[in-house]
């Protein structure tokens, strides 16, 4: 397709929730993190009676993550994705909430968060004595060469990684932490257009029409058989709370 037919069908594909197998064989990667989170989260729900998933998004992984202990929550506070999590978690007894102010002090003896921003204070009160907290982070410099590429700002949370996070969470038991990188590829600017419409965070104030330009560029590099390749970067960690 030309660059008008791969921006006009970025635009209006629909997706929903937190599954990204619309942009399958569009966007590849190279490498893999050194943790399985889903493994940790299961590992971790074998001595759980309530959980907490912050972030749920459409609820995709947590009702993966079934069998759920008896007492689990969840929280969505992106707007459009509310009533796919409910949709998905309430038949399987799963409260789902914007956010966190439901839920009484000492909850939680686990609480999982993959790529959601949280307030550690707030952790440590959702915990109960001996929780644990196990956590995926997105870094600030995520992918920051899609960015460059579009001559956009940086992400406002440019310093977010692993140091930040651990000072962050210092009234807690930081038990283990990892962090890693892999490559992620661009193939088509359709693929990239759809990306930045799923995480608008990524470049701030990003629209199609306002970056036309860089856009068609990115493309016509593409069509020469360069592909944009951008730098994933990821971290986690376990904190216990005493």
């Amino acid at each position: 397709m030309d660059f008008e037919e791969l921006i006009h069908q970025a635009r209006d594909t629909p997706f929903e929730g937190w599954d990204f197998s619309f942009l399958r064989g569009r966007v590849t990667y190279e490498g893999e993190l050194p943790w399985d989170y889903e493994r940790l989260a299961r590992e971790h729900l074998r001595n759980a009676a309530s959980l907490l998933d912050l972030g749920t998004g459409g609820g995709e992984l947590l009702a993966g993550l079934a069998p759920l202990p008896p007492r689990t929550a969840a929280t969505e506070g992106y707007a459009p994705n509310l009533p796919i999590a409910r949709a998905r978690l309430e038949p399987l007894g799963v409260e789902v909430a914007e956010d966190t102010r439901p839920f009484p002090d000492a909850s939680f003896d686990l609480v999982l968060n993959r790529h959601e921003s949280y307030d550690p204070a707030e952790v440590r009160r959702l915990l109960a004595p001996g929780g644990r907290y196990l956590t995926q982070q997105v870094s600030g410099r995520d992918l920051e060469e899609l960015n460059a590429a579009l001559g956009g700002p940086p992400h406002p949370h440019h310093a977010w990684d692993l140091a930040s996070a651990t000072a962050a969470l210092d009234r807690l038991e930081i038990t283990w932490s990892e962090e890693a990188s892999f490559t992620t590829t661009f193939h088509d600017v359709g693929a990239l257009v759809l990306f930045l419409r799923a995480v608008p965070w990524q470049v701030p104030g990003f629209d199609v029409s306002a970056y036309g330009d860089r856009l068609r560029a990115v493309h016509q590099d593409m069509a020469r058989g360069r592909p944009l390749r951008a730098t994933a970067r990821r971290f986690a960690l376990l904190a216990v709370a005493r």
